[in-house]
């Protein structure tokens, strides 16, 4: 199968209604990431790229980095209905979350709410990066962290997620 990413090149000569279709849910569901990462075109890179997302998330208020954690859909919540986008269906099978026993619905799911109800936000993490008992062990470890915490944490996952989905975008040269 021909690998459908594009190169760099490819990448800056891209109008901007191209650019921001194309990489409008690099951040989830947040298409003004793609409006404000263009603005550093040219880029020399893959990494270049992943740089002007990562700008963007880290001058965001804080405000601003809720709103973006609030963008992600809970684990394992909406997988099963197929409420999920593209990209977070995929990340959540390749983690096994399309898989799990009932009990392990029901630990990830109840422990979703509750960090959900302590924090205002739903828990991030990679989900490609993780498995399984990983996302149940980190949901119970990070819950005793402070908010801040968890905001710089949750926007950390993010960025990991961003640049998985750019790599799924762009071919690195």
């Amino acid at each position: 199968m021909a690998d459908a990413r594009i190169n760099i090149e490819q990448v800056n000569g891209l109008e901007d209604k191209q650019f921001e279709s194309i990489f409008s849910n690099v951040i989830e569901l947040c298409p003004d990431a793609a409006v404000q990462a263009k603005k550093s075109k040219p880029f020399d890179s893959l990494s270049a790229v992943a740089r002007a997302f990562n700008k963007y998330l880290d001058n965001l208020s804080v405000e601003g980095k809720i709103t973006i954690l609030k963008l992600h859909p809970d684990l394992a919540g909406k997988l099963a209905s197929g409420e999920l986008t593209r990209e977070s269906a995929s990340e959540q099978r390749s983690a096994g979350l399309d898989k799990l026993t009932d009990e392990q619905r029901n630990i990830i799911q109840t422990a979703n709410e509750r960090y959900k109800a302590k924090f205002g936000f739903p828990f991030i993490i990679c989900a490609r990066e993780n498995r399984v008992q990983a996302i149940i062990d980190n949901l119970r470890n990070r819950y005793n962290n402070t908010k801040e915490q968890e905001i710089i944490n949750g926007i950390n996952e993010v960025k990991k997620i961003c640049k998985l989905r750019l790599m799924g975008i762009i071919k690195d040269d």
